[in-house]
């Protein structure tokens, strides 16, 4: 699924790089409680930010199963399973990873939905030369239905790292549909 080039430009404002992340998490957590839906997250380049920001919102308690924050490939690898040699063939920011990583988190945790990202936000390239903003989000549910999305994004850390929320949400709540 292609950036909706339209919908950030609804929701991030690019010039004052600021993002509504918590209206995004708080209208998931209404859909997601609606439909009787769970959620986690495994999170790379927001270091947990989305599953925070997912647990501020009213409702969370009932939806939010936890996260799992593996920056390092050494932690993807312990925490969700992924076999090292992926890392060798396609980079920790992949399609591939970030599809593992929500598989993953299915797998070790009792939910319904599982969002994930990966990605170099900055300030520096990684240390497999992917370019700061290069970002990957995968969305899995548990009856074998997977959304995924590359995006390349500018801004500060900050910013990509709000921008890539706002995606993430936005493709979870497409895959609850």
């Amino acid at each position: 699924m292609a950036s909706s080039s339209a919908q950030l430009g609804e929701t991030c404002n690019q010039t004052q790089a600021t993002c509504d992340v918590r209206s995004w998490a708080a209208r998931l957590v209404r859909v997601a409680k609606a439909n009787g839906l769970t959620l986690a997250t495994a999170e790379s380049c927001t270091a947990g930010a989305l599953a925070c920001t997912l647990a501020d919102a009213e409702g969370a308690g009932e939806v939010l199963h936890g996260g799992f924050v593996v920056y390092s490939k050494v932690q993807k690898s312990a925490a969700l399973g992924i076999p090292p040699s992926l890392f060798a063939e396609q980079t920790a920011v992949s399609s591939a990873v970030v599809r593992a990583m929500a598989k993953g988190a299915l797998e070790r945790c009792p939910t319904d939905i599982a969002v994930a990202i990966t990605g170099v936000a900055g300030p520096e390239p990684d240390e497999d030369g992917n370019p700061v903003g290069l970002i990957f989000i995968a969305v899995a549910r548990r009856d074998g239905r997977l959304l995924e999305q590359r995006l390349e994004l500018a801004g500060s850390k900050d910013l990509i790292c709000r921008r890539a929320m706002v995606e993430a949400l936005q493709l979870t709540e497409h895959l609850m549909q």
